[in-house]
């Protein structure tokens, strides 16, 4: 959980610039498909999905721990982040 917070907190400036919405890049997104936040983040976390599916079922490869540590953190955080837009389309609604 701590790599996954440090991940996230290291990468805002690069994801939301000087936007304070830390969801904005996925609402933008969203704008730009013509589609949800969340529409929109499943599709980028697809692309992490696939890799890590790949990776499990890849019988010729050994892959090392740095790059099984990215590709879940990755995955966990694109998870946090749709916590975060579903959570925030629902502001009336208990956690």
């Amino acid at each position: 959980m701590r790599l996954c917070a440090d991940t996230l907190q290291r990468k805002t400036k690069e994801y939301t610039g000087d936007d304070t919405d830390r969801l904005g890049a996925f609402k933008a997104a969203a704008a730009l498909q013509h589609t949800s936040p969340e529409r929109a983040l499943a599709g980028m976390l697809a692309k992490h999905i696939v890799s890590l599916y790949d990776m499990c079922f890849d019988d010729g490869a050994s892959y090392d721990i740095g790059t099984w540590n990215e590709k879940i953190t990755d995955s966990l955080n694109y998870l946090f982040l749709l916590k975060a837009i579903v959570k925030e389309g629902h502001t009336n609604q208990p956690n």
